[in-house]
């Protein structure tokens, strides 16, 4: 039995509620919520993105867990929820940011490309047939200055300094209003952003577990921090 006052309005993703309320997309919201935690910084003269991995058995190869993709040299995303949703936006993400070099010379922004991806999540909670993409998007980047967004499955686009997505969004958003200040070190900000996923549950925080992507406005390109590094700043 559905209850009242859903009856049967999630049955399709065309169909509004009386109260104005799509439930498709919300549940693509809930599997968002159910999925790891992942960060996005913005820091002097650059930006971050940390993610970490669910590594819940010892037989994983925590290689094979990517959480941090490349779009473009200045360019990359992290994600939560459905993974496999998140390749196929990145896939898509990637062909138009090498569309737009070819037909301007010039790289996309990051602005642009955070927009194209969230038009085609918008299409995908317009049409009978299709589903929602269960997953949030960071998207991360330097051109004229270093720029972060949160792409969701309804499609909306929201420019942070600092944000997260995941099942620990809201105690690190409740860390990062306390503890964030603009014009934090590459040093600082990303441990701050250890110590806020530290907050967001009781992870076990290991270089193995823990992804972390770093772009400045000096080198234009976004850098993988090794284990070495990533197990300085848990300790």
């Amino acid at each position: 039995m559905y209850p009242p006052a859903q009856q049967a309005y999630d049955r399709a993703i065309t169909v509004f509620s009386p109260d104005g309320r799509l439930f498709q997309v919300e549940y693509a919201k809930e599997a968002v919520k159910r999925g790891a935690t992942a960060i996005g910084m913005v820091f002097e003269g650059g930006v971050l993105l940390v993610a970490y991995k669910n590594a819940n058995s010892k037989l994983l190869v925590p290689e094979s867990m990517k959480k941090v993709f490349e779009i473009d040299k200045h360019i990359a995303a992290t994600a939560s929820g459905l993974i496999a949703d998140a390749r196929r936006l990145v896939d898509l993400a990637r062909m138009e940011a090498q569309r737009h070099k070819l037909a301007y010379s010039e790289p996309a922004s990051v602005e642009t490309i955070s927009k194209e991806l969230c038009d085609l999540m918008q299409v995908y909670t317009q049409y009978g047939g299709i589903r929602p993409f269960g997953v949030s998007l960071l998207v991360a980047g330097v051109d004229d200055k270093p720029r972060l967004y949160e792409a969701e499955p309804s499609g909306a686009l929201t420019g942070y300094l600092a944000d997260a997505v995941g099942s620990g969004k809201k105690e690190v958003e409740e860390f990062f209003e306390k503890e964030y200040k603009p014009g934090m070190s590459q040093e600082e900000a990303i441990a701050l952003a250890m110590k806020a996923l530290k907050k967001s549950a009781d992870l076990k925080v290991t270089p193995d577990t823990v992804e972390i992507a770093v772009a400045t406005m000096k080198s234009k390109e976004f850098t993988i921090l090794s284990p070495k590094e990533i197990e300085k700043y848990i300790k």
